[in-house]
């Protein structure tokens, strides 16, 4: 008997140790937790680094919400004493900032050196006209939408949509000015990646394009192999727009060398990546875009209008639901994109302002290339050609050739040789800035850089003096832009997005856009070569940049 009641003292005091322990790593510090005041000194909304303890909190006003084990980063200026280190131990250009912290809280990227808007001119939209427009956009889509529903007999109660003018795509919209698609410090940015990465559709369709072309295309005679590219519009529930591209290749996929560029497969990952380059050059000039995981069958099939998008879909042998472009790209299911069953990766990209509201011009690029399988246009032969263009009105008096120049340098670190034509708002006049769409074909081939898209850089030897202060900057270990755009992409949804090798291509081919940039100053003169853009000529802060050097 005594031996049965020494055993059940030696497992009362057991369990009253572990009952102990239990309160005091676990239910005590929630209970500090709670009992904590809201908005004090240690009220932490996130984990703080284990390499360091000390470090304070970030501020809130900086940290936008993200997938899970991402990190988020708001696009202004961030104090070092806010930030943690980095995850991976990396040494940065300032303690207690990652790389891409430390990048944008560099003079380059400060917003006290962005030029600041005069007036009204400088401004897109004019906000009380672009909230008439939408709110009658939004009545219309309700009608639309009753009609529909009753056509089908489907009678179930449903609350029409509401127009708020507040709403993330609304608020990027109405912020585009004469500098770029957004400022540096708007946090609207990232509230619209979250949006367009979360809310359900309410829609989809195929672009305005296509529709022109389901009417003349005929499928028995219009095929092309390569099934160059698919893309719908879908709708969100706050009634803001993307364009969807699904993912046709896997990310290790190089294109065929054989593959002429305008054959080759548009890469949603290509899409995605661009807009974190840009972002990382300063340019701001790619539409914000995101990765997600759709369900095609219910945020495709099940709320598209559209009958002959609705008939392209099918269930594949593999019982993985499929669909494909009727007209006018691909009129066969082998070049369909198919779910795993039903579940597909894309990229959306935010839609920019109506016609209706912001007209854009769109111009051939002097650079443009052939699209034949032989010819060749006259860039390619004649080394000269930049001497015709800077003759060439508007080439001649504004900042355009330095847009294209910008532009160029964008697209040889992409890989993208498809750069036909350019766009930009009327509203900015001749010396506003391109707006780099369509970004999918970048991101081909990382063992391979394309020196012909440099062309407009090393036939005419100028470049910003803005443009080359931020690429000397990359090219720096401690802001490396190989480092810098891996910790940007694990913000999204489809991390990784880019492989390794995609990745450390952007470092070589930095190198050869600065060898180039020091080639043509060493023929004509750093005073030649670097140009000041005309706006900034007048701007107080313009000498800001110098800071970089």
């Amino acid at each position: 008997m005594l031996g049965l009641r020494r055993d059940r003292l030696l497992t009362l005091l057991l369990l009253g140790v572990l009952l102990s322990a239990d309160l005091y790593f676990h239910l005590w510090p929630q209970v500090r937790v709670q009992l904590r005041p809201r908005g004090g000194p240690g009220d932490c909304s996130c984990p703080v680094s284990a390499a360091d303890p000390s470090a304070p909190p970030p501020d809130p006003a900086t940290t936008t919400t993200s997938r899970p084990g991402g990190a988020a980063h708001n696009f202004s200026q961030l104090r070092p004493s806010e930030q943690s280190d980095e995850p991976d131990g990396r040494s940065t250009g300032r303690p207690g900032l990652s790389k891409l912290q430390s990048l944008f809280a560099h003079p380059l990227y400060s917003a006290l050196s962005e030029p600041p808007l005069q007036g009204p001119e400088d401004t897109l939209l004019s906000s009380q006209e672009a909230l008439r427009y939408y709110l009658r956009k939004v009545a219309r889509w309700n009608r639309r939408h009753k009609i529909y529903k009753e056509k089908l007999n489907q009678t179930s109660p449903e609350t029409p949509l509401q127009f708020q003018h507040e709403a993330s795509w609304v608020q990027f919209q109405l912020g585009i000015n004469r500098h770029g698609l957004y400022s540096r410090s708007s946090p609207t940015i990232n509230k619209l990646l979250h949006d367009m990465r979360h809310f359900p559709t309410i829609s989809a369709d195929y672009s305005q394009d296509e529709k022109a072309l389901l009417g003349v295309c005929d499928c028995t005679q219009i095929v092309k192999p390569s099934g160059v590219h698919l893309k719908l519009v879908l709708r969100f529930q706050d009634f803001g727009k993307a364009m969807f591209k699904p993912m046709r290749q896997q990310r290790e996929e190089e294109t065929p060398e054989d593959y002429f560029y305008f054959i080759d497969f548009q890469r949603h990952n290509a899409e995605i990546a661009a807009f974190h380059l840009d972002r990382i050059l300063d340019f701001r000039r790619v539409p914000p875009t995101v990765g997600r995981l759709l369900n095609v069958t219910k945020e495709i099939l099940e709320v598209t209008k559209n009958e002959i998008l609705q008939s392209v879909f099918f269930v594949s042998p593999a019982s993985n639901v499929c669909f494909f472009a009727k007209c006018p790209y691909m009129c066969k299911t082998e070049y369909a994109v198919c779910g795993n069953p039903y579940l597909l990766e894309g990229s959306l990209s935010a839609f920019l302002p109506s016609l209706n509201l912001a007209p854009r011009l769109s111009v051939p690029s002097p650079w443009i290339r052939s699209y034949s399988l032989a010819g060749k246009e006259e860039w390619e032969m004649n080394p000269l050609y930049c001497d015709l263009v800077k003759q060439t009105y508007p080439y001649n008096s504004s900042n355009r050739l330095l847009n294209i120049i910008d532009m160029a340098i964008f697209d040889f670190l992409i890989g993208n040789m498809d750069r036909h034509h350019y766009e930009m708002f009327t509203r900015f006049g001749e010396d506003g800035f391109l707006i780099h769409l369509d970004n999918a074909r970048g991101f081909g081939r990382h063992s391979h850089d394309e020196l012909s898209i440099l062309s407009p850089l090393s036939q005419c030897c100028m470049i910003k003096k803005k443009t080359l202060l931020h690429l000397q900057l990359l090219a720096h270990p401690d802001y490396r832009l190989s480092d810098v755009m891996r910790e940007s992409l694990l913000e999204d949804q489809l991390s990784p997005v880019l492989t390794e090798p995609h990745l450390l291509a952007l470092d070589r081919r930095l190198q050869v856009i600065l060898k180039t940039v020091e080639g043509c100053i060493q023929i004509h003169g750093e005073q030649n070569v670097v140009t000041t853009e005309l706006s900034e000529h007048s701007s107080p802060n313009s000498d800001q940049a110098d800071l970089a050097s």
